[in-house]
């Protein structure tokens, strides 16, 4: 029988899939891609103020992991799209979980820092 990964553990190879999925523009995409396929520049207008740059970065890694597909298009200009494998699917239906948690509860969590900031530490 395998041992199951130990995230807590400094090599783990787990901690690498956390870090991505940590990452705010990463759970982004996925949930943008959720939604369908979709070109870069709709990704870009999509999901604001990424750079070109990060979005490219993050798309690369994304796709590295297997989590997203890249497909090429022959026309002119090149047609490049992006949409979630299966694994990717499995992963952004859990972060869009996490996405609606933070939208629902934003309220909560902004009064809790003025509390917070004003010295009050109660919850």
């Amino acid at each position: 029988m395998l041992k199951r990964p130990d995230a807590f553990a400094a090599l783990c190879p787990t901690r690498r899939v956390l870090d991505r999925i940590g990452d705010s523009w990463a759970v982004l995409i996925l949930i943008a891609l959720e939604e369908g396929t979709l070109r870069f520049n709709e990704l870009r207008r999509r999901i604001e103020n990424i750079s070109q740059k990060m979005l490219s970065q993050t798309l690369k890694s994304l796709e590295r992991d297997g989590l997203v597909r890249r497909e090429v298009f022959a026309t002119v200009p090149v047609t490049v799209e992006y949409s979630l494998t299966e694994l990717g699917r499995t992963l952004s239906s859990t972060v869009n979980h996490l996405t609606i948690w933070a939208e629902t509860h934003i309220g909560e969590i902004e009064a809790a820092q003025r509390r917070y900031d004003r010295g009050g530490t109660e919850a």
